[in-house]
């Protein structure tokens, strides 16, 4: 039987842990994980049928991406809460609905990220709420115009293309959009 995990990094977010696995020709197996509360990404849809997208620096690539407005579950908290939350601080906008789009890991190989993605519907504007060290700028595009940045590469936030390409792909012509 496997030993409990061994912690090997604690961080602000999330840690990372040295876990058994069991081969199907009976072998142990150490792998490294990490271990994540989970996330939510927010397809925030104004009245006039654009979205609003965010330019977001992330400093793990040095970068500014163009993304959807995301974050990450504080503990206890349920991933609508957080969606709602995170619009709030990322965007100002205030929603009205909040239904849960889809859910999917990010990098199962490595990573237990189960990120929960929300379509958020009958938005009012508000002044944003950015936590400390957030550079964070929302940018306001046609369906047409997001589709664009990913075909032309211009997004490249897996969790942003995932979620728009299965909005489009299945729910789209649900929401008369």
């Amino acid at each position: 039987m496997a030993d409990s995990p061994d912690v090997l990094l604690t961080a602000h977010k999330f840690r990372v842990e040295r876990r058994q696995q069991i081969t199907l020709d009976g072998r142990w197996l150490d792998r490294e994980i990490v271990v994540h509360p989970g996330a939510v990404a927010i397809l925030p849809i104004l009245p006039d049928a654009r979205i609003c997208l965010i330019r977001n620096y992330r400093v793990a690539i040095g970068e500014t991406l163009i993304e959807l407005p995301a974050g990450t579950l504080d503990p206890g908290e349920a991933p609508a809460e957080t969606a709602r939350r995170e619009l709030i601080e990322e965007t100002g906008y205030r929603a009205d609905t909040i239904e849960l789009l889809c859910e999917f890991f990010m990098s199962p190989g490595i990573l237990n990220e189960r990120m929960t993605v929300f379509v958020a519907t009958g938005l009012q504007p508000g002044t944003s709420a950015l936590e400390s060290g957030e550079q964070i700028e929302p940018l306001e595009v046609t369906w047409n115009e997001a589709l664009q940045l990913i075909r032309n590469g211009q997004m490249r936030d897996a969790k942003s293309i995932a979620a728009l390409l299965f909005y489009e792909s299945f729910r789209r012509r649900e929401f008369g959009r």
